[in-house]
């Protein structure tokens, strides 16, 4: 069964004429589309893709089984579609599409009724395909080796934001199509922040850095965190790194089909709390990971959802404490019937630079 066949599933299921899809990543797991700019229309009869001009010889190489229509006005060619169709009932990914977006489609189409379908098509691209789960690995191999070439750059006195240019560099370099998201470099004082993008700030010695990247390979993201020492670290950031460490591979030996994602969070935090650290770890265990770096299924306490295996999640435990620094530890795994298969080999040991 071809993907597009899995959403005509959901049209039996919604007794729906068509589904209207918007969001890129979901285009580009349903069609192959690699660009930025496109909409889809899936009936039981015929599915439909639209693009502008930019992406005419792209759509024509990349999309297969659609009646392509490229304009320099897309969402004509989707009025025209719709009217031509006599479409009544049409879902749409809720989730993404915002509400004037909605409204506007409302106004336009007074007769037809529009149906929430939220989050369906991502069930179905949290299930990783064989194709899928080796573009991913390949993902964290290149920044495995980011991650080994940082240890022979980062030096006291660097800037957070010098760092950050030379994960970007190396992870092209390297082979990938660029970083999956912003690099964080937080250093010192700046590792309390979780999400401490990188800046001005100096590398100083005896500061421990947080190092969380990902790149993009042929359309799969990697995510890994590292924590390291430059120079010495003190006595405190020491139990800290240990703490989180211990926290993060008990979650990755519970890891395995069955479990609830919920449950992984609690194994993790009870550990961080029970070691003294209670409250400063404020933010789920980990996230789904595939076309998107952060996508379903979330670990945390805010989900509660049995892993299926061939799910690809990210374990990423941390402590933070403001004024002193944190720590951060993070891989890629794929839950498995017996287990997990975790997909970086960075070391994880505390690293002295």
């Amino acid at each position: 069964m071809n993907r597009s066949d899995k959403i005509l599933e959901l049209l039996l299921e919604y007794d729906l004429d068509a589904f209207y899809i918007t969001h890129i990543p979901n285009i580009r797991y349903i069609s192959g589309f690699s660009g930025s700019s496109a909409y889809i229309i899936i009936t039981k009869s015929k599915n439909y893709f639209f693009t502008d001009y930019r992406y005419q010889a792209q759509s024509a190489r990349q999309v297969k089984g659609y009646e392509i229509s490229v304009s320099f006005a897309p969402a004509e060619s989707i009025k025209e579609t719709f009217i031509s169709r006599g479409f009544k009932k049409v879902g749409f990914e809720s989730t993404h599409l915002t509400v004037q977006q909605l409204s506007q489609l409302k106004a336009g189409f007074p007769g037809v009724s529009f149906i929430e379908v939220p989050e369906r098509i991502e069930k179905l691209t949290m299930i990783k395909e064989a194709g899928e789960i080796d573009k991913i690995k390949k993902a964290c191999e290149i920044t495995d080796k980011v991650f080994s070439k940082l240890l022979e750059i980062i030096k006291p006195g660097m800037m957070e934001r010098e760092v950050s240019a030379e994960i970007s560099y190396w992870h092209k370099k390297y082979g990938a199509e660029k970083d999956s998201f912003d690099p964080i470099v937080a250093s010192g004082w700046r590792g309390a922040l979780p999400h401490g993008a990188a800046s001005d700030k100096v590398i100083e010695s005896g500061e421990m850095v947080t190092l969380d990247f990902g790149c993009i390979y042929d359309g799969f993201c990697s995510d890994l965190t590292r924590t390291i020492s430059v120079g010495k670290p003190g006595d405190e950031m020491k139990k800290i790194y240990d703490t989180v460490l211990k926290a993060q591979t008990m979650a990755i030996d519970a890891a395995k089909e069955g479990v609830s994602s919920k449950e992984l969070d609690n194994i993790a935090r009870n550990h961080i709390n029970s070691s003294g650290y209670e409250g400063k770890f404020g933010h789920g265990l980990g996230h789904g990971l595939g076309i998107e770096v952060h996508e379903m299924p979330g670990v945390s306490q805010r989900m509660n959802i049995n892993l299926p295996a061939n799910v690809v999640v990210t374990i990423e435990p941390g402590i933070y404490i403001e004024g002193l620094g944190g720590v951060r530890i993070e891989d890629d795994i794929m839950i498995t019937a017996n287990g997990c298969e975790v997909f970086n080999r960075s070391p994880k040991d505390l690293i002295i630079i």
